[in-house]
């Protein structure tokens, strides 16, 4: 009893044609065909933006590292100019 044949779908398919019309039938495809596109657009953009904040985090992790790498040999850096200094 629940499966649907060819001939109930002719018949649903009939009735909403009377009911909306044959303009208002192809709007409503249209509307929902341009709503499945923006679905997947905006899942394509949300999918790029996730990537891009995977990036960033690297690269603010790479400048994190390369500015304490930096710090640590400014720091071994600095004795070394006093003994020059000390010498002079």
């Amino acid at each position: 009893m629940g499966n649907i044949g060819p001939g109930e779908l002719l018949i649903i398919a009939l009735i909403a044609l009377l009911l909306f019309g044959a303009g208002r039938i192809a709007d409503i495809g249209k509307g929902l065909g341009q709503g499945i596109a923006n679905f997947k657009k905006g899942l394509k953009e949300t999918g790029d933006e996730d990537a891009d904040d995977e990036d960033d985090k690297d690269k603010k992790k790479d400048k994190a590292e390369k500015s304490e790498k930096s710090e640590k040999s400014a720091k071994s850096e600095k004795p070394a100019e006093k003994k020059i200094e000390k010498e002079a």
